[in-house]
């Protein structure tokens, strides 16, 4: 008798142990994957019945809220701003998921975060159903505004930040779209707003600013400027070599400049003029006598090739190595052509940068993350960050005063702003035959102790002529720096 009850004890134990075993497994180790899954209603019926934290701008004006539906999902986002802040907050979908901040930050905007842990248990003790806290971004509203109108639907992308925090002022991305065609309950509605966003060719949903790469045309030449003074060898009244047609090795074919004229008198041009008139035999060959390494070097001092997150994503810009530097392509690199990509946010870090004394910053979109209702208290509070040197005290002095050159005599005169100390580069930069090209600018301004550094890019802008950066991109760049300053 003592041996079945035996047998029987030890299946009625290994039934309770593989009954523990499954549980576990299903809520500790698979709980994740499981409440991930698309299929899962009952989790998002918990995620879209908490209140989500606001994402709110300087000013305390909020951008992005959740309102009370009567319906089983109790919330629903809405963007009162509609398209202005759309490539940045990014939407909050049933049926799509998340973008831009809320997918970055949503573990504070949905309250599950670890920060949040005792608030919560506090909240429980007390019977109070737990809320998302809020964010606050380092968008300047003014400022924002100011691009996006002096944008006027060409696609494109405007950047602005403190130099000297890194913190983003503006960053809008055109075309944009409705987040709140995203973030409606209606099913059909919201399949509908995702086809078509995603079957335009001008690509709304992208985030001009931080996730399309462009060829940066002659605002490298900044970099490339840079590595010539920080290797010791040149001045800004050092003289370059700058023909006509500069012959290019390996290859029968020659760099031209775009006035189809040398760019001084016996073919000879200072430095500090090449960057003025934007010369670019003359980086060109300047490219060639530094090298393809000294060139790898300085860009990644200015943040080339490093990967960032602000918190949002952002892709990697490149200066090539390899073959895609080798012979006659060296010269092409020098001047932001070739195989160079670039953000509009790693361009606007050229002239935060060297505004900065030669300091890179850490671009910075969120300013707080608080309670959620305005009560004030501070949850998280990110500090200004350093990326690095990119060059000397003394280099990007002589680099400020260079740029300030091409804004009062140069090619960006446009970009000028009574009362205030304006540098700038202008780029106008080729992608392919017959294809009008990209006009860039980017720059800096100083007024009473106030600083701010704009990057701008417009996609085919109109003939090759009109799209030179200096007449299409400049005057973009004007307008913000002017509500930045005056902000």
């Amino acid at each position: 008798m003592n041996r079945p009850l035996r047998r029987l004890s030890l299946v009625v134990a290994f039934l309770f142990f593989a009954l523990f075993a499954s549980t576990t497994w299903i809520q500790f180790v698979s709980a994740d994957r499981l409440n991930a899954m698309p299929g899962n209603s009952r989790q998002l019926y918990a995620e879209f019945g908490r209140e989500r934290g606001a994402i709110l701008v300087q000013g305390g004006a909020a951008v992005a809220t959740s309102e009370r539906v009567d319906d089983p999902y109790t919330f629903q986002r809405a963007y009162a701003a509609g398209q202005l802040y759309a490539p940045v907050t990014g939407y909050y979908s049933l049926r799509y998921g998340t973008a831009g901040i809320e997918r970055a930050e949503n573990d504070v905007l949905s309250g599950s975060a670890d920060e949040l842990f005792y608030r919560n248990l506090s909240s429980l003790l007390t019977g109070e159903k737990p809320k998302g806290a809020d964010v606050t971004l380092t968008l300047q509203p003014k400022v924002q505004q100011a691009a996006w109108d002096a944008l006027a639907g060409r696609k494109g992308a405007v950047v602005a930040l403190d130099p000297e925090t890194g913190n983003v002022l503006a960053m809008v991305s055109s075309p944009s779209y409705d987040p709140n065609t995203l973030a409606s309950h209606d099913g059909a509605a919201q399949q509908q707003a995702w086809t078509q966003l995603n079957g335009d060719e001008d690509d709304p949903l992208v985030n001009r600013a931080t996730s399309a790469l462009y060829p940066p045309g002659s605002t490298f030449k900044l970099v490339t400027a840079a590595a010539a003074l920080e290797s010791g060898k040149y001045t800004a009244e050092s003289m370059l070599n700058g023909p006509q047609e500069l012959d290019l090795p390996q290859t029968g074919n020659t760099l031209k400049n775009d006035e189809g004229t040398a760019c001084g008198p016996n073919n000879q041009v200072s430095l500090a003029d090449a960057l003025k008139i934007s010369c670019n035999t003359a980086f060109g060959d300047l490219g060639e006598q530094l090298g393809a390494s000294a060139l790898e070097e300085q860009a990644g001092k200015f943040g080339f090739g490093q990967s960032l997150s602000i918190p949002t994503s952002v892709a990697t810009s490149r200066y090539p190595t390899g073959d895609a530097v080798a012979g006659p392509l060296l010269a092409y690199s020098a001047i932001g052509q070739g195989s160079d990509v670039a953000t509009p946010l790693q361009v606007a870090m050229l002239s935060a940068a060297i505004a900065n004394d030669g300091v890179v910053m850490k671009p910075n979109l969120v300013a707080k993350v608080s309670e959620a209702g305005g009560s004030g208290s501070v949850i998280e509070q990110p500090s200004p960050s350093e990326l690095g040197r990119a060059v000397s005290s003394s280099t990007a002095k002589t680099l400020q005063q260079m740029m300030e050159l091409v804004v009062s005599n140069g090619t960006g005169t446009r970009a000028q702003i009574d009362g205030a100390t304006v540098g700038g580069k202008t780029g106008t930069a080729q992608h392919g035959a017959g294809l009008p090209p990209y006009a860039w600018f980017t720059s800096f301004a100083e007024k009473d102790g106030k600083k701010v550094a704009v990057a701008v890019v417009i996609e085919d802008g109109g003939s090759t002529e009109s799209a030179y950066g200096g007449r299409l991109s400049a005057p973009v760049a004007k307008t913000v720096m002017e509500a930045a300053l005056d902000g």
